[in-house]
């Protein structure tokens, strides 16, 4: 018997029994579209963690303000004593840093307040940074159009300011916002310049790190921040400070000289905390590395299911078809030709019911995206790896009834009422 002729009757067979057919193929639906969604989901998950940690730059080094009580812990903000040992990040700190730190290329320091900012009738509130001309280099930002802050602006203190993507947007529409100005409490700073679209997103990386949608920023001189602005006494000079690392090898070894240098200069008080983006970056890989396995495995199970399934229903196939089986066999055809018409109906069950799960796990991400809002990223990989297992698991769980109706008795399938 011929390929053709078995592709034939193994359609007929499946084409006799319509919804039992379907029925047993939800199995192998839903199992593949699982599969290509969980990955799909993780992989997005994934990509928008690198984008975050290389947006802070992979060979930085960065120090925050840390106020313990957030974390529910006594401490620097909660203790007089401390508060007297310490001031918090200081300017002063980034300068120590820069002129004892022989491996740190570039040290910015940052100061960030979250105010309103008002260009004509347009408004929202957003983060101000106040920071050194440096900033470009170390946090890999770029212009998109005008100029970024100048030796001169920070000298001057100057009332001029540089819009990321987002807030030019929110700001200024589609107008050229150079030369417009903005109010950002109670002062008015000339645009100067527009940083290019960074894609950033908020979140928290390696429970760690604090990180926002640095887009919607808006950048000052830092001395402009410090000097027209009032502060509380108690408040930190500064946010933050990134030092950018000559050699990423070094990377470690410099986190522990920045760390001695503050921990002297602030006695001791832990005030602070220190990060480095490329061991978080590791992190987040071999955390999503894990997480990819575990949903796989657990969409997996029902590819699982389905195969039993298909394994049931073709056994049950086989003993109502047992009298089918003896005529042919009766009439010439062979083992194997009984073994490979049944093998093929399996074959036919999971592959068809494999293009319609990677039709549906194709489509649910970008539903997850649309309406919940999660980045989902559907690689030729994950449709590939399920199809492909879909088609292992109707030859995998076929071989067995296909067998069972190969080995039957001619004389005995016969007589089977």
């Amino acid at each position: 018997m011929d390929i053709k002729e078995t592709f034939s009757l193994s359609l007929i067979g499946l084409l006799s029994h319509k919804l039992r057919t379907v029925l047993t193929m939800l199995g192998i639906i839903f199992g593949v579209a699982a599969v290509i969604a969980m990955l799909s989901i993780g992989e997005g998950a994934k990509q928008e963690s690198l984008e975050q940690i290389r947006q802070m730059g992979i060979n930085n080094i960065i120090v925050q303000h840390w106020k313990k009580k957030q974390d529910g812990q006594q401490g620097s903000d909660d203790n007089p004593s401390e508060k007297n040992k310490s001031q918090g990040l200081t300017w002063d700190d980034a300068r120590a840093i820069a002129e004892i730190v022989p491996t740190a290329e570039r040290v910015t320091p940052q100061r960030e307040v979250q105010v309103r900012v008002q260009a004509g009738s347009n408004g929202f509130s957003t983060m101000v940074v106040g920071t050194t001309p440096e900033y470009l280099a170390v946090l890999n930002a770029h212009m998109a159009s005008g100029v970024f802050l100048s030796t001169d602006d920070m000298a001057e203190a100057r009332r001029v300011c540089v819009l990321g993507s987002d807030a030019k947007r929110a700001l200024f529409y589609f107008e050229n916002p150079l030369g417009a100005r903005v109010k950002i409490r109670n002062q008015w700073f000339t645009v100067v310049g527009v940083l290019e679209d960074k894609g950033a997103a908020g979140g928290k990386i390696g429970g760690v790190l604090e990180v926002r949608n640095t887009d919607e920023d808006v950048y000052v001189p830092l001395t402009a921040l410090l000097q027209r602005f009032q502060w509380e006494t108690t408040d930190a000079e500064l946010t933050q400070i990134t030092i950018k690392v000559k050699n990423p090898d070094e990377l470690t070894e410099t986190s522990r000289i920045v760390r001695n240098i503050v921990s002297r200069r602030h006695r001791g008080v832990e005030d602070y905390k220190i990060a480095i983006p490329e061991e978080l970056m590791r992190q987040s890989q071999r955390t999503q590395a894990i997480f990819n396995v575990v949903m796989g495995c657990i969409a997996g199970i029902s590819l699982l299911v389905g195969g039993i399934g298909i394994m049931n229903i073709m056994l049950a196939s086989v003993l109502e078809r047992t009298r089918e089986i003896g005529i042919r066999r009766a009439l010439g055809a062979r083992r194997r030709d009984i073994l490979s018409q049944f093998l093929v109906e399996s074959l036919l069950v999971s592959l068809l019911g494999g293009l319609i799960g990677v039709f549906l796990g194709y489509a649910a991400p970008k539903l997850i995206t649309l309406y919940a809002g999660w980045r989902t990223i559907v690689q030729l990989w994950t449709i590939v790896l399920a199809f492909g297992v879909s088609a292992a698991v109707g030859i995998g769980f076929g071989i067995y009834p296909a067998r069972q109706a190969a080995l039957l008795n001619p004389i005995e399938a016969l007589r089977y009422e």
